[in-house]
């Protein structure tokens, strides 16, 4: 029962909380767990809903598949797999938000079964979405839909698990992923809204005979005022959410759980979990540092002149711009979309990691890198810290700037 302990221990005033790790990148994913290699801190990774489901996501893997490539990394860097809670994100109607109601419902439920006969235990239930036959999308609906998945979710769960279900609900949910339009500015969720959306979901769930569900409901997903776009980062405002903060604790059990925290800076994100929103998302930035890595270690195979250069980045580019669909959404065209594919907040780079020939330049890259044997003085310049003579490239520097947003998180968190 950890996740429900620390939510009683933030509703209490400690200022406690979890990082969920949401990514499928490997090396993101082994970097995060390197972290937690000697201690015994709680461990939640999350796949969302169009990374993983039951027909693959862009991931190609099946929630099953994701569990089993998840505790291999673990495994690898000797931390133990008992000690991982599986999320999953966003999950509902999503991937199929271009069909009919009834269609994207009935996918959606077999996804939430699937994730939970996969041993998936933090559930995030989000119908906010309106399907092709949607003119509109009512509050009360939007419960109704995710009391539909309650109901599925339960029915998939294994009788006398030794780690119940629990989920999270919400109505005022961000954009997975970070915003595609640039936006003026934010609503943090009135308290009177957090409070509306509690009581419909615990009067659909309720309608279902889901009472006990409702109960091992652990946070709403609510805005606090924080998200990011591309070019933009909202920071956490305490004073602005102060209402919101300070109705948390009357909610007779869940808090809130905050998303698109990504980019934010420390004294924000522990000030999220002083205002009762333990659960802190992070998803691109875990990316975006690794791409950081590349691009320092890209530029130090330059100056090495190696004979077979990598050329990381410029196919990276090329084979961005020969498939536009995963970046298209999020860049506009103009004078400053070629720097936007690599550099923007989106991190949309993040979709093309695995095509064949990004993987063959960074073997290269790799190679390159062992065989010169680059001076820890010229590392620490142009990747900006040095590097052990035992430590290996290009693994070291990526272990780095991604351990820096990982350890961001997990001081915020009190962990």
């Amino acid at each position: 029962m950890i996740l429900p302990d620390l939510i009683a221990r933030n509703r209490r005033g400690e200022p406690v909380g979890i990082p969920s790790w949401c990514t499928a990148h490997p090396q993101s994913l082994a970097a995060i767990l390197a972290t937690y290699r000697d201690d015994r801190a709680p461990i939640l990774i999350e796949a969302t809903c169009n990374q993983v489901n039951q027909f693959g996501g862009y991931t190609g893997m099946v929630p099953q598949a994701y569990r089993a490539f998840v505790e291999a990394i673990a495994r690898t860097e000797k931390v133990d797999p008992g000690r991982i809670i599986l999320g999953g994100d966003h999950l509902g109607p999503n991937p199929w938000k271009s069909e009919p109601a009834a269609a994207a419902m009935a996918k959606a439920q077999s996804m939430v079964q699937a994730y939970v006969r996969a041993g998936f235990t933090k559930i995030h239930l989000d119908c906010s979405m309106p399907c092709r036959d949607d003119a509109s999308l009512s509050e009360t609906e939007i419960a109704s839909r995710a009391a539909t998945l309650c109901a599925a979710a339960e029915a998939a769960a294994p009788s006398g698990a030794a780690s119940p279900l629990h989920y999270v609900i919400g109505t005022e949910v961000p954009v997975p992923g970070g915003e595609t339009t640039p936006l003026d500015g934010l609503a943090v969720t009135t308290p009177a809204s957090a409070r509306q959306t509690l009581a419909l979901h615990e009067q659909a769930f309720a309608a279902r005979g889901l009472h006990g569900a409702f109960t091992r409901v652990l946070a709403l997903v609510v805005q606090p005022g924080v998200d990011f776009g591309n070019d933009q980062v909202f920071a956490f405002d305490p004073p602005k959410a102060a209402s919101l903060a300070a109705t948390a604790p009357t909610l007779n059990g869940p808090l809130f759980e905050a998303h698109s925290t990504d980019y934010q800076q420390p004294a924000a994100l522990h000030a999220l979990v002083a205002a009762h929103f333990p659960i802190l998302k992070v998803g691109p930035e875990l990316t975006f540092a690794y791409r950081q890595s590349i691009v320092a270690l890209a530029r130090l195979e330059t100056l090495l002149n190696p004979p077979t250069p990598s050329n990381i980045l410029q196919i990276l580019q090329e084979t961005m711009q020969a498939d536009p669909a995963d970046w298209r959404a999020y860049i506009p065209s103009g004078p400053r979309e070629q720097a936007m594919l690599l550099y923007g907040l989106s991190d949309r780079v993040r979709y093309y990691w695995p095509r064949p020939a990004v993987q063959q330049a960074l073997q290269t890259l790799a190679a390159n890198l062992a065989a010169t044997r680059p001076e820890p003085g010229l590392v620490a310049q142009i990747t900006g810290g040095l590097v052990g003579p035992d430590s290996p490239l290009p693994l070291s520097v990526i272990r780095r700037m991604v351990g820096a947003v990982v350890t961001k998180y997990r001081q915020a968190t009190g962990a």
